[in-house]
């Protein structure tokens, strides 16, 4: 039997000091990639506004004198808004005469120049290239072909990161993600870029690789390293809300959140490869340095022939286990299986970004302040998700957070509708447990699905779970867009009842997925599809030594068995003096 990564782990440590330091240093960058996904909420936010007066350069949207209020009444029309008579923000009169005509057979007209509420934001690209009126959904197409960048991002991060190394995979990401952030303000002065900035916001899309961390993990952490970078996601977002509150031009403050990713790219000499996929790759002398390295921070001592060849026993690719994509929807059982699976994590991602993208709309507070209400519930999201899934199973969980949070959501229609504007915060309040809610399931969908895949299309069939949470990112600004073509309070209530619907639903069908706690997982297309309809085996010493190196297996106490473990176990076991 080769030697495997998690082989060498239960001699190493599953989470020695090598591994937190390295956990820490490979999380940080999800601080950027946190601020990267959300910054559009500031970005893109659209102000109060109206049409600007014809002739009057010095023109603002707050009221200067009584000339100037009279002079936007007689030229401004008013229009029924959420149950209030306001100024259109659309459309003027045609023909008025200085201000002063009150003629009755005045028409309106689109006007082509706006003025801009600034109290909340100086500029925005939505003010700067005037995404309103006829033009308003710019803002949310812009906010789709950021997903939709971010969709096939997931794909090429995920084929670079096999071919080429998780390293270099990374690399890539982050220096994506600085390019990304400083180019387009450097060129800012040129027109067809300026005009042009749903192709700018693409390339933001690319800086994910969250794989890397868990890979240096023994199994028994895994969930709590893949939480842990969520985490870290959710601290951008914390600190978006603060730097949002303090910069309020957009050119500032994209420069202020893409100049600090700079410091990452010094990660090029200070992490190394993954020595997981070095050893999958057969790359065994370089993996070997980097386990040795290990070894002498975690104060643990190897044999000297780590990777002593046994020429009857090695493995190669040919041998192992074949499979397709496209087994998954071959079976019945797999089919509806692998399709509530997408549907999860179509929902969940929807209802993940689309509360994000929603804070504006809640009714109760300012967008600053809600935004960070979105960012700092996230961690008691993810502290019940460390605490439960390993105790009350993934399956029970991850179904019970999707439905308090859609519950949570569906029930804002009545304080919208019906309560008084003392108690708004009710409506706030159902809306971050709604977050709470999806950011745990979010977490949680992770673990789940890589757990029920089958090992030989496992990662395949992982990536594809996660290209439809972006198809899922990529329909959220739309709903929340629909709230206000709607308007008034029950467009307020539309979009979290969409979300609450659709979350109560996804946790329902999640219910018919089968549990995997405490599970050997399924290695092959036939036993994915026998696994949850036979009863639970818990493996033999066969069945252990077979799974040794899959990701996310649990792993059991083995010293009372150790003359029941392979050649290669027994050797790594051996005592050592630290």
């Amino acid at each position: 039997m080769r030697l495997t990564f998690d082989d060498v782990l239960r001699h190493l440590g599953e989470f020695g000091r090598y591994q937190k330091w390295m956990v820490f240093v490979l999380c940080l960058p999800g601080i950027a990639h946190g601020i990267r996904m959300m910054i559009s909420v500031f970005l893109l936010n659209i102000p109060n506004h109206r049409c600007a007066i014809p002739g009057y350069d010095n023109d603002t949207f707050n009221v200067q004198s009584e000339s100037h209020a009279r002079l936007i009444n007689a030229t401004i029309p008013y229009v029924t808004r959420d149950g209030k008579l306001q100024l259109d923000r659309c459309h003027i009169y045609h023909d008025v005469d200085n201000g002063t005509s009150e003629g009755a057979n005045r028409t309106v007209v689109g006007c082509q120049k706006w003025v801009y509420d600034k109290s909340v934001f100086e500029s925005t690209v939505s003010t700067e290239l005037n995404f309103v009126c006829d033009d308003a959904t710019l803002a949310t197409h812009s906010q789709m072909i950021f997903m939709g960048g971010y969709f096939l991002g997931a794909f090429a991060a995920g084929a670079l990161g096999d071919k080429i190394g998780r390293k270099k995979a990374l690399y890539l990401c982050i220096m994506s993600l600085f390019i990304g952030g400083i180019i387009p303000q450097l060129v800012q002065q040129l027109h067809h870029v300026r005009h042009h900035p749903l192709l700018q916001r693409n390339f933001y899309s690319r800086s994910l690789h969250h794989v890397f961390p868990m890979e240096i993990v023994g199994p028994s952490k895994r969930v709590w390293t893949g939480v842990m970078v969520q985490v870290f996601f959710a601290v951008g977002m914390t600190i978006l809300s603060g730097a949002a509150y303090l910069i309020r031009d957009w050119h500032t403050l994209e420069l202020a959140m893409a100049v600090p990713v700079g410091i990452f790219l010094v990660y090029w000499w200070v992490i190394p490869e993954s020595p997981r996929w070095l050893m999958n790759e057969f790359r065994d002398d370089e993996a070997e340095v980097i386990i040795r390295r290990a070894a002498d921070v975690n104060k643990v001592k190897l044999p000297d022939k780590l990777f002593e060849k046994q020429t009857t026993e090695i493995e190669t690719y040919d041998e192992k286990p074949k499979g397709n994509f496209f087994h998954l929807f071959t079976n019945p059982v797999m089919c509806i299986r692998t399709l509530i699976i997408f549907f999860n994590w179509l929902v969940v991602s929807m209802v993940y970004y689309g509360l994000s993208l929603n804070t504006d709309n809640l009714g109760a507070g300012s967008l600053h302040l809600n935004f960070l209400l979105v960012g700092l519930v996230e961690f008691p999201a993810y502290a019940l998700s460390i605490l439960l899934v390993n105790r009350l199973g993934r399956k029970f969980i991850h179904c019970a957070m999707m439905i308090i949070g859609g519950g949570s959501c569906i029930l804002t229609i009545f304080t919208i509708l019906y309560a008084d504007q003392s108690i708004q915060w009710i409506t706030v309040l159902l809306a971050m447990i709604g977050k709470l809610g999806a950011a745990a399931g979010f977490a949680i969908i992770y673990v789940f699905s890589s757990e029920l895949f089958p090992t030989v299309i496992r990662h395949s069939a992982t990536g594809a779970s996660s290209s439809w949470a972006r198809v899922g990112g990529m329909i959220a600004p739309y709903i929340v867009d629909w709230g206000k073509i709607v308007g008034g309070d029950f467009g307020r209530a539309l979009p979290l009842l969409v979300f609450g619907s659709l979350s109560v639903l996804a946790g329902l069908l999640a219910l018919l997925l089968p549990e995997t706690l405490n599970r050997d997982l399924p290695e092959t297309i036939e036993d994915g599809i026998k696994f949850g309809r036979e009863p639970a085996h818990h493996g033999s010493t066969h069945d252990e030594e077979k799974q040794r190196g899959l990701p996310l297996l649990s792993l059991r106490e083995t010293t009372d068995h150790e003359e029941n473990q392979s050649p290669i176990y027994r050797k790594l076991s051996a005592p050592v003096t630290a």
